[in-house]
């Protein structure tokens, strides 16, 4: 995956390693083919204006650009054959100091000396390469890159007359030599120049010379390699090392591969203990139940079971997602498997979305339990559509759509209000605002999260919706538990006022957010106060991700309380309205949404007004969805599945679907993009499926129904977080 540089991310480079003691000195050596790229290389750090000087350099000469500022060197000779100027030159550089980078490569002028010999041609340059290969292994030890330019093939009905002797056959002849030859030294051999220069071959201005966009990639590729290491680009994997592993990583792999190590190690003793008895020992166990039927004394047998059985199910659980998190490192921390950018279009946007759209239509399905505003069915169906634009969003990088993009954020703003309508109704039903209920709903949202914090060596605010949805709850939590508490059971005590305190409660909650909005200084002393400071900064501890996150969704969660405390009035009166008008208001709420998002002329503008009217479209689609008996009765199978995993989907796809923390797209299958896609999709949905269920699996040991132990666990997490927090500077 490469990062494009511009003008100026290539001189911050420069400047950057220059600052850090380096002396970006580059060589380019060989004929007219690293001559134009030599140009095109120096153009990339020229002042506009004077890029122009270059098509008035002297032709087969050597040539120098300087930049003191940057403390770059650029040179060119001219060393069009592998002859003893060459091995002069490496020779020369092994008495002195050596060149950063040298970028070297010549075949034409030997293929049209040896034109009528391929023989002749393969010894000589065969040769020419080998005399290369005890410089270039001196020089690597100086620190010295070298890069062998593989030979672009030539389109011979372009070429001009003094090169028309130049043959496919005989260019590759000599690339085959490099590789044979070089591969054996320090060199690296420059493959996919030759792979760039193919695929725009068509554009060569004479057949032989590259044409402008292949000069522009190559450097881009160039630039890669030379800067990738040193900058904090994200979409810089190409030609990188991979971050290298902090302690604290190390340690959270190796609890890892101990939880895999035990659960393997008791699976598989089960599974032999299980083969045994099967085999070997069943006349015994017929014994044994015989002798339970007369005589019950085998029942004491049976008394510990239960306990062998939770701890098998807690530790193979725990193999299982150490299993999953490994993958996820494999996938995003190392360079095992590749990575390439994203690109939008129309076309790769709206067809999967039609796709899943039609096939959500296919499997539709009837609720059993009878048609109810917002069932369950219903806003997981709803989740799971949501997801789905949100996932296609993030592989066709739609970002700077700014349509879309406004889409993609009224969705986190639906994504909240359900929240808030979520955990309003189970208040309002229940009135548990225990220790356990609040416990419970934070270990579900945080287990994969905070999990990945520590696997991934990224902040917690990396994974911004978590910690947004997080947030909001432990705001929801206490709303409701702050006296008096209003739910169902708390009518008779309250009467009508019951909602009126509630009003009381959301009108403050409304003004605390409107204040912290209204001075940022505010906000930010809040929320950068130790010790709960890294849970809002990001890794250059910058607080403006989670302001920018929470200004624009401030009031989607009190939307979310407003409507569920509205649906239960309305249903307390029997009055829900279901009138073909509120349908035509409802479509006319979508339509004025998308045609402002058209004519708003800026991403900052846009989300000034979206705080405001998001709730608009929100229930416009609440009222469409349920306009009905018949509507809401029914629901798509297919993306009620993608909504119940819709968490997990949200968190996972930066690592195992998208790559380089979602900046790029993970590759399994080179070469084959329909595939890889299809591949890589069904894994993701699949691992997320499991950390689905073993996030249920696992809540009971993490959060049992007694407070007492819920509150001792969670003192042995603060235990181990509280170390972690003092090397991090949290205290």
């Amino acid at each position: 995956m490469m990062h494009h540089y511009t003008q100026t991310d290539s001189r911050r480079c420069m400047r950057y390693l220059a600052f850090m003691g380096h002396h970006n000195h580059f060589v380019f050596t060989g004929d007219a083919r690293v001559r134009q790229l030599y140009k095109s290389f120096v153009s990339q750090f020229m002042i506009d204006g004077k890029a122009s000087d270059l098509t008035e350099l002297p032709e087969n000469s050597d040539l120098g650009f300087n930049d003191g500022q940057l403390k770059l060197n650029v040179q060119f000779l001219w060393r069009p054959g592998l002859d003893n100027s060459m091995i002069a030159d490496f020779r020369g550089w092994m008495k002195t100091d050596a060149p950063s980078v040298i970028v070297a490569g010549s075949a034409a002028a030997m293929v049209l000396a040896n034109n009528n010999s391929d023989t002749q041609l393969y010894s000589e340059y065969s040769t020419g390469l080998i005399r290369l290969v005890q410089p270039i292994d001196f020089l690597a030890k100086k620190g010295s890159q070298f890069l062998w330019l593989l030979q672009d093939p030539v389109l011979k009905e372009r070429l001009p007359v003094q090169l028309m002797s130049l043959d496919n056959k005989q260019i590759n002849l000599c690339n085959k030599a490099a590789k044979k030859i070089l591969s054996h030294s320090e060199a690296r051999i420059w493959q996919s120049s030759k792979l760039v220069g193919m695929g725009v071959l068509e554009q060569s201005p004479d057949g032989y010379l590259a044409s402008p966009l292949s000069l522009r990639h190559k450097v881009q590729i160039l630039l890669n390699t030379y800067c990738n290491d040193h900058m904090n680009f994200d979409d810089g994997s190409c030609c990188s090392y991979p971050e290298s592993a902090t302690t604290l990583q190390l340690l959270s792999l190796s609890a890892l591969a101990l939880f895999l190590t035990i659960g393997g190690g008791i699976w598989l003793y089960r599974k032999l203990c299980k083969y045994r008895s099967e085999i070997s020992y069943s006349h015994v166990t017929t014994e044994e139940v015989e002798d339970k039927e007369e005589t019950g004394t085998s029942e004491v047998i049976q008394v510990k079971q239960p306990e062998v059985q939770d701890f098998y199910t807690l530790i193979t659980s725990l193999a299982l997602f150490s299993i999953i998190l490994a993958y996820f490192y494999l996938c995003d921390r190392t360079n095992f498997f590749m990575k390439e950018n994203k690109y939008y279009s129309e076309f790769s946007f709206w067809l999967p979305l039609g796709y899943i759209l039609a096939l959500g239509l296919f499997f539709t399905e009837d609720r059993e339990r009878g048609p109810r505003v917002l069932n369950r069915e219903q806003t997981d169906e709803w989740r799971g559509l949501m997801q789905a634009v949100v996932l296609i969003y993030h592989v066709t990088g739609a970002k700077n759509v700014l349509p879309i993009y406004m889409y993609l954020r009224l969705i986190n703003s639906a994504y909240l209000f359900l929240s808030g309508y979520g955990h309003f109704y189970y208040f309002w039903q229940t009135g548990d605002v225990s220790l356990v209920r609040f416990a419970r709903v934070m270990f579900r949202l945080n287990l994969l999260t905070v999990s990945l914090c520590l696997c991934m060596n990224r902040p917690y605010q990396f994974y911004h919706f978590v910690p947004l949805v997080s947030f909001w709850f432990l705001v929801i939590y206490f709303l409701a538990w702050l006296p008096p508490r209003i739910y169902s059971g708390s009518l008779a005590e309250y009467g009508p006022r019951a909602l009126l305190y509630f009003a009381l409660k959301l009108i403050g909650l409304v003004s605390i957010i409107t204040i912290l909005y209204m001075s940022e200084v505010f906000f930010e002393k809040v929320f950068v106060t130790r010790p709960w400071k890294a849970l809002f900064v990001t890794t250059d501890d910058d607080i403006r991700e989670w302001w920018s996150r929470w200004r624009v969704d401030r009031y989607s969660v009190v939307w979310g309380l407003t409507f569920g405390a509205a649906l239960v009035a309305l249903q307390r009166i029997d009055h829900i309205p279901g009138t073909a008008l509120s349908s035509v208001l409802a479509l006319i709420s979508l339509i004025a949404y998308t045609t402002f998002t058209i004519l708003c002329h800026s991403v900052s503008e846009c989300e000034e007004i979206h705080s405001y009217v998001a709730f608009i479209p929100i229930i416009g689609y609440i009222a469409l969805r349920n306009a009905s008996l018949a509507l809401r009765g029914k629901h798509s199978a297919l993306l009620t599945g993608l909504g119940r995993i819709s968490l997990e989907t949200l968190v996972a796809q930066g690592h195992i679907w998208l790559a380089a923390d979602s900046h790029g797209v993970l590759v399994l299958l080179p070469r084959f993009p329909v595939l890889n896609l299809l591949v890589t999709s069904f894994i993701f949905i699949c691992a997320s499926h499991e950390i689905h269920r073993l996030t249920h699996v696992l809540a009971p040991y993490a959060v049992p129904n007694d407070w007492k132990l819920v509150a001792r666990n969670l003192l042995l997490f603060i235990a181990v977080l509280v170390p972690i927090g003092i090397h991090d500077g949290m205290f």
